[in-house]
């Protein structure tokens, strides 16, 4: 867990609480982490899911790798420790959105399991539903597919510490949803997360 440096600072409750908010959106905010091999699905079946979502006249907001590391996480780069400082500040910002009744789609290569456990505690902690979403395809079947050509500069050495090559993946012991994108249909994949956010009565 990441020290806390700055010292007399409390967290100020406000009068209007998580479910005030809930209940104004008509849904609970919960987290699904989608974690897999870069290729694997994850944003694709990220995108539909909030598609759907929406359709379904729920809010949702998604935080993909990317477009994290072009703002907040600018300032970081791919070694493991700079990995876990990205995972631990995109845990604290889905933390966020669950609180205000929305529902997180966090979708990261995360590969180190330490780190998303401590993101699923963090919501824990707090109360907060944690949805792990392992979208597991075979490494061949992501390289295949290679949608930003990283796998090939990442054999052709121009990519160090690229997960799957030269940087290790550590898939989940005990995701709440396993998807696998090479065996299933784009609708099947969502149909199976809808199903999960009505069992746990989010939406």
């Amino acid at each position: 867990m990441t020290e806390q440096k700055a010292t007399n600072v409390h967290w100020h409750e406000g009068d209007i609480s998580r479910e005030h908010r809930g209940r104004l959106l008509g849904q609970k905010g919960a987290t699904l982490w989608f974690t897999g091999l870069s290729g694997s699905g994850k944003s694709t079946v990220a995108v539909a899911l909030e598609g759907a979502l929406y359709e379904a006249g729920r809010l949702s907001y998604r935080l993909d790798g990317d477009n994290v590391r072009l703002g907040i996480n600018k300032n970081l780069g791919f070694s493991a420790e700079d990995r876990t400082e990205n995972i631990r500040r995109i845990g604290e910002i889905a933390k966020l959105f669950v609180d205000t009744g929305v529902i997180a789609l966090s979708s990261f290569v995360s590969p180190y399991r330490e780190d998303r456990d401590t993101v699923r505690q963090l919501h824990e902690e707090a109360g907060m539903d944690f949805i792990e979403v392992f979208v597991d395809v075979p490494l061949d079947v992501a390289e295949s597919r290679d949608p930003k050509g990283l796998y090939k500069k990442a054999r052709a050495g121009e990519i160090k510490n690229f997960t799957g090559i030269d940087d290790p993946y550590e898939p989940p012991l005990n995701a709440e949803v396993i998807l696998n994108s090479h065996e299933m249909s784009l609708q099947e994949e969502v149909d199976t997360l809808l199903n999960v956010l009505r069992e746990r009565g989010i939406i």
